[in-house]
């Protein structure tokens, strides 16, 4: 988070799979219930309503603004954040994203979303909170992760931002973004865990939880039997295979331009891809996007402030 006068930027990345800010992240999955549950680990209260947050997986949805969900876990994740202050009442500005090719035509609904009450009480974890949504910014999701480094983006350069429902590709040449060269697709790296358990299921009659898998898919080692691992790791390879060719289909040329990957799919790169490690850059801090959302929010700010001073 940073602080600008008496206001709060939280950074926050609203991921398919997990939503993470400068310092935390939790899976995106929201449980609801109409009275108080049995378990309550991350439970958040909310509009009369209990929410255990981080469990189960929220299936991809074209929009974030559809249902409650993505504003009860902004909540959580301005919590997170706040508890680290050791503050529950607090002005705050949050700074999102979306996709490269969504920003345009859905900013404006994902904004008044995140801004639907300006007023907000919630209980998260037994503490109470009482904050003031006093602005929110939305920016382009892969470029934010790298904004604040335009330095290094001399030549041409491609942006891939592979999450885990999309994979989204921007040109940088010579430091300067091309938004007339953005594309994102339905490509993540879920698309990769449902391939895996879809062959351990073929090739072993078994499943593995999306968890798990994930975790092999991030640390390439597990205690697995052998033949189950070998599958894992050969769906990863034409997983990662076919990464690199969609990007040649967006004129991705290696001979003449630098790549730079971002999100969390840049560990399966790392792991399992056959690339040029002296052409391919692979940032592999997960909160990247958030601290970005933050960094550009910070500048906004101190514009107006400046314009209007």
């Amino acid at each position: 988070m940073k602080k600008f006068e008496n206001t709060i930027i939280i950074g926050i990345d609203h991921g398919f799979g997990n939503v993470k800010t400068e310092q935390h992240i939790f899976p995106s999955g929201v449980k609801c219930y109409d009275e108080y549950p049995a378990i309550d680990n991350n439970l958040l209260v909310y509009n009369g309503k209990y929410y255990l947050i981080g469990i189960g997986h929220k299936p991809f949805t074209a929009d974030k603004f559809s249902d409650v969900d993505y504003y009860v876990m902004t909540l959580a994740a301005i919590a997170m954040e706040l508890q680290d202050l050791g503050v529950t009442n607090a002005d705050v500005h949050i700074a999102a994203g979306l996709p490269l090719t969504w920003v345009e035509e859905q900013h404006k609904e994902f904004r008044q979303y995140l801004m639907q009450n300006e007023i907000v009480d919630f209980t998260y974890k037994g503490t109470e909170y009482h904050i003031r949504i006093v602005g929110t910014d939305i920016f382009s999701q892969g470029f934010s992760a790298i904004a604040n480094k335009l330095f290094e983006f001399r030549g041409i350069n491609m942006l891939c931002d592979i999450g885990n429902g999309t994979m989204n590709v921007m040109y940088i040449n010579d430091k300067i973004p091309n938004p007339q060269k953005c594309f994102s697709e339905k490509f993540g790296t879920n698309q990769c865990v449902l391939r895996i358990r879809e062959n351990l299921m073929k090739k072993h009659h078994l499943t593995l939880p999306e968890e798990s898998i994930h975790k092999i898919l991030t640390y390439n080692q597990s205690n697995l039997d052998a033949d189950i691992l070998k599958t894992i790791s050969d769906t990863a390879r034409e997983y990662t295979a076919e990464i690199f060719q969609r990007l040649k289909e967006y004129e991705y040329n290696p001979t003449v331009m630098k790549l730079y990957i971002v999100g969390g799919g840049g560990c399966l790169i790392r792991n399992f891809a056959d690339y040029n490690k002296n052409r391919v850059i692979i940032n592999g801090d997960i909160h990247a996007t958030a601290k970005g959302y933050e960094y550009l929010s910070e500048l906004k700010l101190k514009k107006e402030a400046e314009k209007n001073g």
